[in-house]
This record gives structure tokens, sequence and C-alpha cells, in this order.
């Protein structure tokens, strides 16, 4: 009877450790996501918006592609089209000391780079220049303080997360297939203000002690006026002119976020 009793014991401690040890993986593997940030985050040009709206949140767009792959137990999708720092801060009401992830990507609408590539399509060589410096100059100057206050926000709403900035890729392939279209001098200029916005929002993000994903070098050789475009051009609609399509989102945001969280 000992013997039967302390067998029986025993496979009831067993199984409870078991069942603990299963909690506790489950816990460990939960996943709370909330995806905040501007169009490129909310996959305009990948098109498949649903219901969303103006925001045109794409069932396309890496954070929905992060979170059916990864089981995310709970994901927040609060990106939208146009969004500025402003906005972003709005949409941080999204968060809470639960989250465990938070992406974001921020900083081009205040930039106004609609604008330049409106003015760079509309107008001559020197004229696009100096609109790619003048955003240029709003990059270096004011952007910073306006991604500080973003950044620390996000840190105090969510203490608990990983948090990774999504930076923008380079428009062309200079010296690409293009025949037509902007100039080579336009599309250098456009590359530069490109590469001062990587660098100041890479930046400020370690800055915060953020994980910043550079997407330049995933999206090298496949911009626009390569062999295989990751980017839409001029295209209609146009709000989704120069962003990533279903390709730049799948083999070029994706990865690289996946890089850096599993």
């Amino acid at each position: 009877m000992l013997v039967k009793a302390f067998r029986f014991l025993s496979v009831l401690v067993v199984a409870s450790l078991v069942l603990v040890g299963s909690a506790i993986t489950s816990a460990a593997q939960a996943v709370s996501y909330v995806a905040l940030g501007d169009s490129y985050s909310s996959g305009v040009g990948a098109g498949e918006y649903g219901d969303s709206g103006s925001c045109k949140r794409s069932a396309n767009a890496y954070p929905q592609l992060w979170a059916d792959s990864h089981g995310a137990t709970d994901f927040q999708f609060v990106a939208c089209l146009g969004a500025r720092t402003d906005d972003v801060l709005a949409q941080a009401d999204a968060l809470s000391a639960a989250t465990t992830l938070v992406t974001v990507s921020v900083g081009g609408n205040d930039a106004g780079f609609t604008d330049v590539m409106i003015d760079c399509t509309l107008g001559g060589d020197q004229a696009c220049v100096d609109r790619v410096e003048e955003a240029k100059a709003f990059v270096t100057g004011t952007l910073p303080g306006l991604l500080d206050n973003v950044y620390s926000t996000l840190r105090s709403k969510a203490p608990n997360a990983e948090i990774v900035v999504l930076g923008y890729p380079r428009f062309y392939q200079l010296g690409g297939s293009c025949e037509a279209g902007l100039s080579e001098v336009k599309r250098e200029a456009i590359n530069s203000g490109a590469d001062a916005l990587a660098e100041v929002t890479g930046q400020r993000a370690g800055a915060a002690g953020f994980t910043f994903v550079d997407v330049r070098e995933p999206f090298t050789g496949h911009e626009i006026c390569s062999s295989d475009w990751w980017l839409k051009s001029l295209t209609w609609p146009v709000d989704e002119s120069y962003h990533p399509n279903v390709n730049g989102q799948a083999l070029g945001y994706l990865p690289a976020l996946e890089a850096v969280t599993g």
C-alpha cells in the first residue's frame, strides 16, 4: 500500500510539474504586439486594406505578417497613412505595461517628403535639389527633438516592451534601368534625403535605447529602376506612390524585423 501510495504521489508531482512548466513556457512566449507609425508600417501600397478606411492598414504589411507568423497573443495595429510624430503620440495610447513588442516608423511626413516628391516631379533639377536640402535641414535640425519626444513617450507607456524603430529605404537605384521619369540628378538628391532621414532616426533610436532597423541594405537592388522593384513609383491611387509593394513588405521589411526579434 505504501509503495502504491508513493507511486501515486510521484505521478501527481510529475503531472503538477509538467502543468507548471507548461504555464511558465506559455507565459514566457506570450506576445502583446502594438504596431505604430505611418504608411510604411500600415502597408500603403501593398493592398488588401479591409475596413481600415483612410489609414490603409494592409493584410500584407509587415506588422500583420509578423503577428500572424509569430502567434502574437494580442495584436493592435494602429499605424496609419499620413501619420506624423504628433499622431504617433496619440497612437501610443494603445500601449501599456503589458505590451511586450512595439514597432514604429515615423518622421518622413514631418520632414515633408510627400511635398518633396511633388516638387521634384513638377519642377526642374535645381528646384528639386533645393527642396530636398530644405527637407534635410528639417531632418537634422528639428526632427531629432520630435523623435526624442515620441520615443520617451513610448518607453513611459510601454516600460516592459522591446521597442523597434524601422527606417525607410532609398527610392532609386542610380544608373538603373529607367529611361523615363525623374532625372538622375533628382534621383540622387532624393536618395540623399532618405540617407539623412535614416541616419538621424537611427541616432535618436539608439540614444533612446531602442533597436533601429535600417532597411536601406535589404532594399538595395530592389529600388525603383532596378531589375526587381520592391517600391512603387508614381502610381494610382497617388497616395500609394513611392511606397513598398507586397514584396517590399514581405521580403524587405518583414525579414529585417525578424532579424532583430527572432
